[in-house]
C-alpha cells in the first residue's frame, strides 16, 4: 500500500464515524411533517452532505497542496459542520398557521355549499327535461283517437317532410336545388275512416314548390347562406333575403273559408267569393258548419258547399284543402290556425277586422287577388308557432300530462283573480333564467310581438325573425327588461311549492288553464308553421301593418324656415 493511499485510508475512518453520529442526532431533531401547503426546507442529510462535500473539497485541496491530512483535522472539520447544521435549524423557525387554516376551511365551505346549490338546481332542470322528453316520446306513440295507428305513423312522416332544409331537397333534386316541392311538405292522403256513400270526395290535392329569392324565377337569385373559412377568417360569404315564394305545380281545387260570426257584412262577401269561386274557377268550397247552415237557410243553391260533422275529420282537413281564405281581423286567422293540429295550408287572409296585422288584402279587390294567388307565384310569411304543454305535479310520478297546445301570438301566465304577485320559476333549456315577480309573463312568437307583449313593452319583431318573446307583465323590479330568446330553446315555467296563490295561463286569449303550486309550462317553437300569403312581400307587408295600425313615429315634421347652422 503506498503512502497517498494509507492516507486517505485513515483520513476517511474517523469521518465516517463522525458522519452517522451527526446524521442520527440530526434525526432524532428532526421535526415531524406539517399537513400544510408551505415551501419544502432542505433536509438534514442534504445540509450535512453539503458541509461535508466542501469540508472534504477543501481536504482535498489542503491534500494536493500538502500531501497528506490529520486525524485531528478531520474531527474539528466534523464538528464544524454539526455545529453549522444546528445553527441553520435555528434561524428557520416554523411559523403557526391555525388562523390561515381556519380562514381555508371557511373558504372551503362556503365554495362547497354554492357547489351543492348549482349542482342541485341543474339536477331539478335536468330531471324536468328528461321528463318532457319522455312525455314526448309517450304521446307520439300514442295513437290519435278513432284514427287507428296508420293515421299516427302518417302523421309522423307528415312531421319529418314539413322540416324547410334546402339541402335535403338539393340531393333529391325534383324541383330543382332551390325550392321546396309540396309533397316534402303535406302527403297528398292520410288514410282514415271509410267514408259514408253519400260524402263527398275531394280530389287529389294540389302540389307546389317553395322557392326562395327576393323576386323568385324573374331575376333567377336563388341564394343561400354559407360561411367560407379562409386563411383562418370566418365571413359570412353571401346572405339571402330569405323571401319565399310558393308556386303551384298543380292547379289549387279545394278552398276552405273561415269567417269572422255576427257579421252581416261578412255574411254577405263569404257567399259572393264562394259563388265566384265555384262558377268561375270551378273551385270546391269548404266551410264551417256554422257557415254552411247560414247559407242553405238563404239559398238552397249552395248545396256545393262542403263541411265537416266532427273533430275526427277536423283532423283531415289539411289532406283535403289547398287554400284557406279568412274573413275578418287577426281573431279570424288565429282562429283558422287553431284548426290545424299539424300542417297549415297557405292562408290567404282578407281584412274585415280593426288593425290587420296579419290580413294585408283589402276585400273589395278579392277577385284581383284570389287570381293573382290561384294563378302564383306569391309571396308567403312561414308565422312560427309555439307548441305548449301543461305537466301537473302529479305528472313527476304519472307521467300524465294534457295535450298539446299550438298558439301564434302568445301564452301568457298571470295572476287571475288573486290578490297576491306571481311568482314564477323561469328555465331555459337546462339553465335558470329568472323568478318573476309581478302581475305575470308573456311568451310570444315574433307573429305575436305586436299584440300583448308590445303592449306590455316588449319589442316589435318581424314575423320572420327565428325567435321567442320573453316579457314580463308589470314586474316588480326596476331591472327586469324584456328577452328575445332563440327559437331552438324549451322554456319551462314553473309555480314554485312557495307561492302564495296560483297562476293562470291563456293560450292565445282562450283555453284559460289554472296552474297551482307545483304545476309547469313547457312552450317550444312547433315544427308547423302557419304560411300566410303576402300582398307584396313579408317585410312589406310588416312595415305597412305597423305605420296603418299602430301610426308608428308618427308625428309632425320639422319647419324648414327655422333656424340652421
Amino acid at each position: 500500500m503506498s503512502l497517498d493511499e494509507l492516507a486517505d485510508k485513515e483520513a476517511s475512518s474517523p469521518e465516517e464515524i463522525q458522519l452517522v453520529q451527526s446524521d442520527a442526532k440530526f434525526r432524532s431533531f428532526s421535526p415531524p411533517p406539517i399537513p400544510i401547503p408551505v415551501p419544502a426546507a432542505p433536509s438534514i442529510r442534504s445540509l450535512v452532505d453539503s458541509v461535508s462535500d466542501e469540508r472534504l473539497d477543501v481536504m482535498a485541496s489542503h491534500q494536493s497542496e500538502n500531501g497528506s491530512i490529520s486525524t485531528a483535522s478531520s474531527t474539528v472539520s466534523s464538528l464544524e459542520a454539526e455545529k453549522a447544521a444546528y445553527e441553520f435549524l435555528a434561524q428557520t423557525p416554523i411559523k403557526s398557521t391555525d388562523a390561515h387554516l381556519v380562514e381555508f376551511s371557511e373558504a372551503m365551505r362556503t365554495l362547497r355549499r354554492v357547489a351543492e346549490g348549482k349542482a342541485a338546481a341543474q339536477a331539478e332542470a335536468a330531471e324536468w327535461k328528461h321528463k318532457y322528453e319522455l312525455e314526448m316520446a309517450h304521446k307520439q306513440q300514442s295513437k290519435i283517437k278513432g284514427c287507428g295507428s296508420c293515421i299516427s305513423n302518417d302523421l309522423d312522416k307528415l312531421a319529418s317532410q314539413l322540416t324547410l332544409d334546402t339541402a335535403a331537397s338539393d340531393q333529391l333534386g325534383c324541383c330543382g336545388k332551390h325550392g321546396i316541392c309540396s309533397h316534402e311538405v303535406l302527403q297528398d292522403k292520410v288514410p282514415g275512416p271509410i267514408p259514408r256513400p253519400n260524402h263527398k270526395m275531394v280530389g287529389r290535392k294540389a302540389s307546389f314548390k317553395l322557392s326562395w329569392g327576393c323576386n323568385g324565377d324573374k331575376n333567377g337569385q336563388h341564394k343561400h347562406d354559407f360561411v367560407s373559412f379562409e386563411k383562418g377568417d370566418i365571413t359570412t360569404a353571401e346572405r339571402s333575403n330569405k323571401q319565399i315564394l310558393l308556386k303551384w305545380e298543380s292547379q289549387p281545387q279545394t278552398v276552405l273559408f273561415i269567417t269572422k260570426p255576427n257579421s252581416n257584412s261578412v255574411r254577405v262577401l263569404c257567399a259572393e267569393m264562394v259563388r265566384w269561386l265555384k262558377e268561375h274557377k270551378n273551385i270546391n268550397v269548404f266551410v264551417e258548419p256554422r257557415v254552411s247552415k247560414e247559407l242553405l237557410t238563404e239559398d238552397s243553391s249552395y248545396n256545393f258547399i262542403q263541411t265537416w260533422d266532427n273533430d275526427e275529420e277536423i283532423k283531415l282537413l289539411h289532406t283535403k284543402v289547398d287554400l284557406i281564405v279568412t274573413l275578418g281581423g287577426d281573431g279570424t286567422v288565429l282562429w283558422a290556425a287553431s284548426l290545424f293540429k299539424g300542417p297549415v295550408p297557405p292562408v290567404v287572409a282578407f281584412s274585415l277586422g280593426s288593425l290587420g296585422f296579419m290580413t294585408p288584402f283589402p276585400s273589395e279587390q278579392y277577385r284581383d287577388c284570389l287570381d293573382n294567388v290561384l294563378n302564383g307565384p306569391f309571396s308567403i310569411t312561414l308565422r312560427n308557432r309555439l307548441q305548449c304543454h301543461v305537466i301537473r305535479d302529479a305528472a313527476k310520478d304519472e307521467l300524465v300530462t294534457e295535450e298539446p297546445i299550438l298558439v301564434l301570438n302568445e301564452v301568457t301566465i298571470d295572476r287571475g283573480i288573486s290578490s297576491y304577485l306571481t311568482y314564477l320559476e323561469c328555465y331555459c333549456d337546462s339553465s335558470f333564467v329568472t323568478c318573476v315577480q309581478g302581475d305575470g309573463l308573456i311568451i310570444s312568437t315574433t307573429s305575436g310581438s305586436t299584440a300583448y307583449s308590445l303592449a306590455a313593452g316588449g319589442s316589435m319583431v318581424h314575423p320572420q325573425v327565428p325567435g321567442i318573446l320573453f316579457t314580463p307583465i308589470c314586474p316588480h323590479s326596476l331591472s327586469f327588461r324584456p328577452l328575445i330568446l332563440p327559437e331552438y330553446v324549451t322554456l319551462r315555467v314553473q309555480v314554485p311549492y312557495n307561492s302564495r296563490g296560483s297562476a293562470w295561463a291563456s293560450f292565445d286569449g282562450k283555453d284559460r288553464k289554472q296552474l297551482s303550486p307545483g304545476d309547469a309550462l313547457i312552450c317550444s317553437i312547433s315544427p308547423w308553421p302557419v304560411p300566410t300569403a303576402c300582398l307584396m312581400d313579408s317585410t312589406t307587408d310588416f312595415l305597412r301593418s305597423i305605420h296603418e295600425g299602430l301610426h308608428w313615429n308618427l308625428r309632425k315634421s320639422q319647419s324648414f324656415d327655422g333656424p340652421r347652422d
